[in-house]
């Protein structure tokens, strides 16, 4: 008589290798989030750190070291990957269908070097698409995944709060005494953000860090408040209190505008989904809406009471693509390069800017209508096909895939007046997520 052998996880398969990719992968997004925080199109402002306060604490390191490091995670997870589909394949294929066209508009570009850049990071964008849905939605257990990445968030929170509290002045400084003289060339983006008294942490700038409070804040407080196996509850309140002061209390340092109105409309989306009466979730969001809104106008009364400029100035940005897409509809001016075309079309008195502050408007100018739909339609159609997945109410069991979509749909509304899609520490998190919300199996999470 024969005894069959147990079945493994997985049909068989083994899960060490899942586990290592996962936990490569989380620590490659973690690292990346406090590392990798500048648009690749700004390279040649960076260099290799030359000690180790630079390596550890200093500038961003060189993008190259990223493709490097990625590229050994992608191996890792194509021999852990699953090749079965569970989303539609047309959505499936899209994102590649979107690259090969950036690719075309590189041919054509204004600018090659820009352009290898931007196609450099958008191919980095891909690798962890495809690794999310392939690979990290198929790991049973993707604790390691959720510490590596939510490691790099939580020191991203501490470097936040200790800007705040005299690190920027510090940091300020020290720049001006001991680097600004030895530096060939310096952007004027981070002396501009250097000279201010809004935070960035590790970030390229101020609104950037509001971008990646909004993707990872949620799936943060929904990996701790779901710990309960590994805490108690006293400790998950301890823990969902610092998260969440540590997150907002960033985002009002950050003097992000869209940022806090976002993360307004994310706790109202969060609200809708809870299980509770309706006369009770109307006082609920009643006092979201008036507290959101009141902090908002008590931080930011002033700006509106000198013009709004950087809102005019976005303004003079999507003009200049929209113009430029007329101009050149089907394949743009290039990956990267909205600044060439800008120089020519702005007026005299607007800021000069290297990108649109809209993802998508710059889709349309870099690379033409086509580029704008293929990017426009994949981003709209995967958050329509994941959240009608994961956003019933009641389903109290798929909490950790709500949040991670809540978090993407808060970075690609930020894309509306910001540039997250050309920061390797938003980007590719982002596309990641993505990945593994549309090759999930099923709404049972993924244990942490």
């Amino acid at each position: 008589m024969r005894t069959e052998r147990p079945k493994l996880p997985g049909g068989g398969r083994s899960q060490a290798l899942p586990a290592v990719f996962a936990g490569l992968f989380g620590v490659f997004l973690g690292v990346a989030l406090l590392k990798f925080g500048n648009p690749p199109i700004t390279e040649k402002y960076n260099s290799a750190p030359a000690d180790v306060y630079e390596f550890l604490l200093g500038y961003p390191w060189p993008i190259g070291w990223a493709y490097a490091a990625l590229g050994i995670v992608a191996v890792l997870g194509l021999l852990a990957a699953r090749w079965e589909l569970n989303a539609p394949r047309w959505l499936v294929w899209l994102p590649l269908a979107w690259f090969a066209w950036q690719i075309a508009a590189g041919f054509v570009t204004m600018d090659a070097a820009l352009s290898a850049a931007t196609l450099w990071h958008f191919a980095g964008c891909l690798a962890c698409f495809y690794l999310g849905l392939l690979s990290l939605s198929r790991v049973e257990r993707a604790g390691f995944f959720w510490r590596g990445l939510l490691f790099g968030f939580f020191i991203m929170l501490a470097i936040g709060w200790e800007q705040h509290f005299g690190g920027l002045e510090e940091t300020r400084r020290y720049f001006y005494l001991y680097q600004y003289s030895n530096l060939p060339q310096i952007p004027p983006e981070y002396l501009k953000r250097i000279s201010s008294n809004r935070i960035f942490a590790t970030l390229f700038y101020p609104n950037a860090l509001a971008g990646a409070l909004l993707l990872l804040l949620p799936v943060t407080l929904a990996l701790i408040w779901r710990a309960r196996a590994r805490l108690t509850a006293p400790a998950r309140l301890f823990l969902l209190g610092a998260a969440g002061v540590g997150g907002l209390g960033c985002l009002y340092w950050s003097g992000s505008k869209g940022g806090w109105l976002l993360m307004l409309l994310l706790g109202l989306v969060a609200l809708l989904r809870l299980r509770i009466g309706r006369k009770v979730r109307m006082v609920l969001i009643g006092c979201v809406v008036v507290a959101g809104l009141a902090g908002f106008l008590y931080k930011h009364i002033g700006f509106f009471q000198k013009g709004a400029t950087s809102v005019s100035a976005r303004f003079d940005y999507w003009e200049a693509a929209a113009k430029t897409a007329v101009a050149r509809p089907l394949f743009g001016t290039g990956p990267g390069t909205f600044a060439i075309p800008y120089a020519q079309l702005k007026r005299p008195e607007s800021e000069m800017a290297r990108l649109v502050h809209n993802d998508y408007l710059e889709q349309a100018s870099d690379s033409g209508i086509p580029g704008f739909l293929l990017y426009s339609i994949f981003i709209v159609g995967a958050l329509i096909w994941a959240g009608r997945r994961c956003f019933p109410l009641g389903e109290e069991n798929d909490w950790l895939a709500f949040s991670i979509w809540l978090g993407v749909l808060g970075w690609a509304l930020q894309g509306l007046v910001e540039f997250g899609l050309y920061l390797p520490a938003l980007a590719w998190p982002a596309f990641a997520f993505l990945g593994w919300l549309l090759g999930r199996q099923s709404r049972k999470e993924n244990a942490l």
